[in-house]
């Protein structure tokens, strides 16, 4: 698991989670939100579990890194199945989006 730390503009408000450790990545990267409210956006448009699995099947980049912006107060089964439809789908690299702590 690779957590990193990112600075993002978005009309979703989210906290993320604190972590000591943590690496900024540059790459683009597909991004999923969870709310606190346990919503989910792929990129910045509500959306549902069987949304992002026919996005993700669609994608002709599938090498193309997945972030997963999840609020600390989000339910961690609700990241874990985006994360487990992710390697369902062959999808290699996902990352966790974190604040780093001062």
């Amino acid at each position: 698991m690779l957590t990193s730390s990112f600075t993002f503009q978005s009309g979703i408000k989210v906290k993320l989670p604190r972590a000591i450790t943590s690496d900024v990545i540059k790459e683009e990267s597909l991004t999923i939100t969870v709310t606190s409210e346990n919503i989910i956006y792929l990129d910045n448009a509500v959306s549902t579990i069987d949304e992002i699995r026919r996005t993700l099947e669609k994608s002709t980049n599938k090498n193309r890194p997945i972030l997963i912006k999840a609020d600390r107060r989000a339910s961690l089964g609700r990241a874990l199945d985006i994360w487990d439809l992710c390697r369902e789908l062959g999808i290699e690299q996902v990352n966790l989006a974190t604040d780093q702590r001062e």
